[in-house]
């Protein structure tokens, strides 16, 4: 029997410091280096992490503590600004453009040839940096050697913070809100010297009105397709592993990577949500031994037996998460030797309000859509779902008899429908629950499709209302235990609010029962012991006032609802650098039921820097109506330099809907 691999010895680390690295336009981006201390003597591999996110404030305790962690195994760690970002000099314009990801094999390069270098680079991040990790990887740099995407995606369209099943989201106005302040944020002078300001102010002219462009691309098309790498999966042959939260909706392509890559790959989902694992509250992981791990085997040819493990491991959660959440998540790890995993499909046909093993006889189910249904699922990340009753009620709902032994599920659930619309546009949104013999519901899936988009996101298609149309709708890659006594329910919305905007007009959706359609979920066996788990699990007390999640259900007024979420500026020191940073968030959506074009959704955001004399500030704000036919979307962004207005840009677009 192989021993355990155990962490190597611990080596003191070179504090980090700043350089340059200089690219092919002459551009040079700024870069943070964690070295062990003898590296120049005994060459080591190096780490790239290469985001966005201004590693002098915003990621600075990040770095620093990961930075002292991977030199201090004897890995070298780089943190590089990606350009026209933080301190690196450029204009940054959109998520992951050529030059972003050709600068990424540029700096592979650069990392591998300094004298402290073996050689050999691994590229790892979340997120942002999670998905560019893929594209950069896709162009094969050939001192890549490995990569440790988390939170990461395979499709920018389908799984990235724009378009949810063809349908425009919420997360689109609320994640490019955030971006511009991204692309408008001042360098530090304390790092760039003089030239901050001019730095700035150019940003700030290049920075464009990005929700426009977004929403001028509301199809998968080429835009799209640029880094998306499922266009071309033979693209990426270094070893790679996946790593997700089950609470975090970019789990949901772990599945797909580890079916269609065919390099060496590992994937680990977990309990938490958006968030590394060794950050996650209150269970995570002490990720040190598992990354170190991962990196000593393909980055310096030691054989630590990571690759003997199986090829997925994950927690097969005993509880929704919104059910337990704050306190851990019950469940236990299980592990998969390949993907798909072994699963049977449990089918069950919808009939008069049930899920049944057998099919009912043929008959019609109409639902009309000018209930408000989604109060309970808002957010696409970061807001967890709540109790689910309020939707079900406004829902078609369908039960399963009470379970007479647990099922456990892993993988996506599928759902199988004949179903017509009396309007060309309209959406179908299905939530699968766990209805509690105590008579809760909690969402263990979703999913949702533009129905113009039944054949294609590239090439939708009006439905001819009244016309009948075969529709598979794949729900979100998940686990879970559906326990004894409880009933399994599948809840069928037109729409869900505000996840995404509403379809032009009100719909009536006509489903076929019988045989038609099915429920099929993925039952994982239950193993006959569990599976050997030798990462270290870290358990931590929840934080005071930590409580269940909720969110505004109740009208403002007859019919009108809106949901409101604020988060204040609270000042921050970085004391690294005495710089104080404050970030305040502020958004609005409204709606009258029964009216989808009195939707509006309007968002602020705001970043403010001081540091003595240095003292910056940028807010973006947004806001979107429609018509029937059109967006109407207004964009503003503002900069001050010592609380004068230094830069202000408003535009207003009228944008075609196009079949959304």
């Amino acid at each position: 029997m192989r021993e355990r691999w155990r962490l190597p010895p611990k080596r003191p680390v070179r504090e980090a410091f700043i350089t340059w690295i200089t690219m092919a336009d002459g551009v040079r981006l700024s870069v943070r280096l964690w070295l062990p201390e003898n590296a120049d003597a005994e060459p080591v591999p190096a780490v790239l992490e290469y985001i966005p996110y201004r590693k002098q404030d915003a990621y600075r305790a990040h770095d620093d503590a990961w930075g002292a962690t991977l030199a201090g195994y004897g890995i070298a760690y780089a943190r590089v600004d990606v350009r026209g970002s933080g301190d690196s000099e450029g204009v940054l314009t959109d998520e992951y453009l050529e030059a972003e990801i050709e600068d990424g094999v540029r700096i592979i390069a650069w990392l591998a040839e300094q004298p402290w270098c073996n050689g050999k680079v691994g590229m790892r991040g979340i997120s942002w940096g999670g998905i560019n990790t893929l594209q950069v990887a896709a162009r094969r740099p050939p001192a890549l050697a490995a990569i440790m995407p988390m939170g990461c995606l395979d499709n920018r369209y389908t799984d990235d913070a724009h378009y949810i099943g063809g349908a425009l989201g919420h997360t689109n106005f609320q994640w490019g809100i955030g971006f511009k302040l991204v692309m408008a944020g001042p360098p530090d002078p304390a790092v760039v010297g003089e030239a901050w300001e001019a730095m700035w102010r150019a940003r700030l002219e290049a920075t464009p009105p990005i929700l426009r462009t977004w929403m001028e691309h509301q199809r998968y098309d080429d835009y799209w397709r640029r880094g998306s790498i499922c266009e071309d999966w033979a693209a990426i042959d270094v070893p790679t592993y996946l790593v997700a939260g089950w609470q975090d909706t970019y789990s949901n392509p772990v599945g797909r990577l580890l079916a269609s890559l065919h390099c060496p790959r590992k994937a680990l989902i977990g309990p938490w949500g958006h968030t590394y694992p060794w950050a996650a509250q209150p269970q995570g992981l002490d990720w040190a031994h598992e990354e170190v791990r991962w990196w000593e085997h393909w980055l310096k040819s030691v054989d630590t037996g990571i690759m003997d493990a199986p090829m997925l491991r994950a927690l097969m959660p005993y509880r929704a998460p919104s059910e337990v959440i704050p306190a851990e998540i019950p469940g236990r790890w299980v592990a998969e030797l390949a993907w798909p995993p072994q699963t049977t499909d449990r089918v069950f046909r919808l009939t008069d309000g049930a899920l049944s093993d057998r099919a009912g006889a043929p008959e019609t189910v109409s639902y009309v859509g000018d209930r408000l249904v989604g109060l309970t699922k808002p957010e696409w990340l970061d807001r967890p779902p709540v109790e689910q009753s309020l939707d079900d009620a406004r829902s078609l709902m369908f039960r399963s008899p009470a379970l007479v032994e647990d099922i456990e599920i892993l993988g996506a659930p599928v759902l199988r429908v004949r179903i017509a619309a009396d309007r060309p546009v309209a959406s179908l949104a299905v939530r699968l629950v766990e209805l509690t013999a105590e008579g809760e519901s909690w969402l263990v899936s979703y999913g949702l499709l533009n129905l113009t988009h039944r054949d294609s996101h590239a090439q939708p298609a009006p439905l001819i209302p009244g016309e009948v149309y075969g529709i598979d709708l794949t729900f979100a890659a998940t686990a879970h235990r559906f326990r004894a006594g409880s009933r399994i329910g599948l809840a069928i919305s037109e729409s869900l609010w505000p996840l995404v905007w509403p379809s032009p007009e009100v719909v009536t959706l006509t489903l076929s029962l019988g045989e038609a359609s099915t429920l099929s979920l993925p039952v994982r066996p239950v193993e006959a012991s569990p599976a050997a788990f030798d990462i270290p699990e870290l358990h931590t007390t929840p934080s005071e006032g930590a409580r269940r999640p909720a969110t505004t259900t109740a009208p403002i007024s007859p019919g009108v609802y809106r949901l409101e979420l604020e988060s204040s500026p609270t000042p921050a020191l970085i004391k690294a650098t005495g710089t104080t940073v404050s970030r305040g968030r502020h958004e609005i959506s409204d709606i009258r039921e029964g009216e989808p074009n009195s939707c509006v959704w309007s968002h602020k955001a705001t970043s403010h820097w001081k540091r003595g004399d240095w003292d910056c500030a940028v807010e973006a704000t947004c806001e979107l109506t429609s018509t029937t036919d059109q967006f109407q979307l207004t964009e503003r962004l503002t900069a001050t330099l010592g609380g004068a207005v230094i830069f202000e840009r408003r535009a207003t677009s009228q944008i075609k809907r196009d079949l959304v």
